[in-house]
């Protein structure tokens, strides 16, 4: 018989991060723990307030529900909480822990072996001009190559300038720049927007509206002149029917695939294969987890085998994060197995 028990932990952010969602100095987590056997399994249920569907009153008690009902078996479980991603990410993790030879090696690969890396892009933090801008040398510094910018919080005209002074520097073979503006175009000047962005060999842009607006995002998506991937969309879409839908109905050029805010790695397997349907590429991000989600995700990206720099964090915004073998080179993830693991909660 299997025990399971359940943390809530607060990460706390080594300097304010400025969001679309405002600025972040702490971020909420669970943790599902598992024990069998004189083994442990541990899931984190990457909860996103204000962002996550299952930001929900009741999300303690789902919890409880879990721990009391654990031994349905996870197939049962993922079922009965299809409207819970994060739980849903969370047990996946905790089964696999529990059956792992550690509870952190979820997918043994070349990868978890420290023979091969994972290329990631470089997040940008909104911010004033010249935090933006340090933030930018900070990370061609480190060696990447691919850069990620939040855009939208300040003055537009502000931000081109901004991107128009790295391609001076550096061309679109040397720097991709890929922008984030978390839905805060207008569907009436977005076009404009998008057309001044794209005469700076812009990789791609995320979310250029608000989710929800469908038919403006399908229109948008045939008229751009440069690559537009949904992120917010997808979050809250749950039956396999409505995935479908969607992709059909907007023919994104991309698709982002957050575990947490979609059901983990199923919900990220379903849509990856709905993508492929519609020709559309997809790559993979974290969102905000500690190092033990952060890991996860990594740990499953590496085995999709996609190309494309991914979207993984570098599990170094907390002062009080995880102690773990994820170790940032060159613009890469890696795994370094000679160093250990510190959770304590």
């Amino acid at each position: 018989m299997i025990k399971a028990s359940y943390k809530k932990y607060i990460l706390n952010f080594k300097n304010p991060s400025g969001t679309s969602r405002g600025i972040l100095k702490t971020k909420e987590t669970w943790f599902i723990i598992l024990e069998n056997n004189n083994k442990i399994g541990i899931g984190e249920t990457g909860l996103f307030r204000g962002l996550s569907v299952d930001d929900v009153p009741n999300y303690e008690e789902k919890l409880i529900w879990i721990c009391k009902n654990i031994n349905l078996g996870l197939e049962h479980l993922l079922q009965e909480l299809f409207q819970f991603p994060s739980l849903q990410f969370g047990l996946e993790q905790a089964f696999l822990s529990l059956e792992s030879k550690t509870p952190f090696e979820l997918f043994p690969s070349q990868f978890t072996e420290g023979n091969e890396a994972i290329s990631i892009n470089g997040l940008i933090w909104m911010g004033e001009k010249e935090f933006m801008k340090n933030q930018i040398k900070e990370k061609l510094k480190t060696g990447f190559s691919c850069i990620k910018m939040k855009i939208g919080a300040i003055d537009f005209d502000a931000e081109i300038e901004l991107l128009k002074s790295i391609r001076k520097e550096f061309s679109s073979k040397e720097i991709e720049l890929r922008v984030d503006a978390n839905g805060a175009f207008n569907p009436k000047n977005a076009l404009e927007k998008l057309e001044k962005l794209a005469s700076l060999d812009i990789h791609s842009i995320e979310q250029p509206i608000k989710q929800g607006q469908v038919q403006e995002m399908a229109n948008l998506c045939s008229k751009t002149p440069l690559p537009i991937a949904l992120d917010e969309e997808l979050i809250g879409i749950f039956s396999s029917e409505e995935k479908q839908e969607l992709l059909k109905t907007i023919k994104p050029q991309f698709i982002i695939l957050k575990p947490s805010l979609i059901g983990g790695f199923a919900g990220s397997k379903e849509w990856i294969n709905f993508a492929a349907q519609n020709k559309c590429d997809w790559w993979i991000t974290s969102a905000l987890e500690s190092n033990v989600g952060l890991n996860a995700i990594a740990q499953f990206t590496y085995t999709l085998q996609n190309n494309l720099p991914q979207g993984l964090g570098t599990g170094g915004l907390f002062t009080n994060n995880f102690e773990s073998p994820l170790e940032v080179k060159n613009g890469t993830l890696q795994y370094n197995p000679r160093l250990n693991w510190n959770f304590n909660l």
